[in-house]
This record gives C-alpha cells, structure tokens and sequence, in this order.
C-alpha cells in the first residue's frame, strides 16, 4: 500500500512541477488564460479540470492495457480519450443536474470549457507514455489539474501587473499573457533540468 501512494505522490509531483501541463507543454493555456482573468472561476476551472483528468486517467488504465498491447490499437487511442472525457462529462453533468441543480445551473455554462481542452486529453495521451501502474496513472492524472492551477494561479497573479498602460498597445491582453508564459515557461525548465521529449 505504501508503495501505491508513494507512486501517486510522485507522479503527481512530475506533472505539477516538472512537467506542468501549461509551462511544459502548453496544453490548456487558452483556457488558463480565459480562467486566470475571473478569481471567481478559477478554482472551478481547475476543480473541474483536476477532476476529469484524475477519473479520466483511472478509465484509461484499464483500456489502455486492452488497447495499447494490440497491433494498431495506439492509433485508436486518441478517439478513445474522447469518448471516456464525454462519458464522463455526460455522467458528471447528469449527477449534478439530478443531485445538485442549483450548481449545475451555476456551472453548465462553463463545465465544458474546462472538461474539454487540451490539458484533459494531454494527460491522458502523456499517461500512456509515463504511468505504468494504476497509481502512475491517478497520480499523474491528479497532479496535471493541481499543476493547472498552480499555473493559472500565476498567470492570475500577473494579470493584475500586466494590464497596464505602460505596456505597449498592441501586446495587451493575450499576446503579453504568450509571452509570460514563454517566460516563465523557461523559468521552470531552467530550475528543474529538464526538456521535453516530445
């Protein structure tokens, strides 16, 4: 049992810090910016996000050992991550819909924008490479929506001292929020060693 969640655990610290889903591979930016700009959405989104990838990813496992040993099945992959996030989007929102309506009603007109993105699916297309075990998989899954908001916890931060006029005009808002990541993009390789193998 201790060596399952010390597989969890380091799984999950890989995904926030070393291979964060924003800062290493830019999967989800669009919509950590979209989130990082409204303090009132952001813990949704990435609540949200955290968790779809960590149920996705625990799905995933089990499939993945049916698919990826088959000949071609790696090339059905991607359509199966699909369809496990809509399953689970469509069970999610059913449950909250039928349980929780005045929740539901407060977060159908957003669920999707943090339930299908780039960081969802990355997670899960990255699991088949990295997680070899159950806990591999759920620790990575877990660690890629704690490593999201982690990242739009920092773009939030820098939101507020980017909007500025002393910025030039035509870098305002998306482009200078690109260059930030950039930055900070290479801020975090720098720190722990790292480039990615894509």
């Amino acid at each position: 049992m201790g060596a399952v969640f010390a597989r969890i655990v380091g799984m999950a610290m890989m995904s926030i810090f070393i291979q964060n889903a924003i800062f290493d591979r830019a999967l989800g930016a669009n919509v950590a910016i979209y989130a990082s700009r409204h303090n009132s959405q952001l813990v949704g989104f990435t609540i949200g996000i955290t968790i779809m990838t960590t149920l996705s990813s625990a799905v995933s496992y089990f499939l993945d050992g049916l698919l990826l040993p088959m000949k071609y099945g790696w090339l059905f992959m991607p359509l199966v991550y699909v369809g496990i996030i809509g399953l689970l989007y469509i069970i999610g929102m059913f449950v909250m819909w039928k349980f929780f309506h005045p929740t539901f009603k407060r977060v159908r007109k957003y669920a999707h924008l943090a339930i299908f993105n780039c960081a969802v699916i990355g997670a899960l297309l990255l699991n088949s490479s990295y997680g070899s075990d159950l806990g591999g998989y759920i620790g990575y899954g877990f660690g890629t929506g704690i490593g999201f908001f982690l990242a739009c916890f920092l773009l939030n931060i820098a939101h507020e001292r980017l909007d500025s006029d002393k910025i030039p005009r035509f870098f305002r808002g998306y482009p200078i929020m690109l260059i930030y990541i950039g930055i900070v993009s290479l801020a975090f390789n720098v720190l722990v060693g790292y480039t990615a193998t894509f």
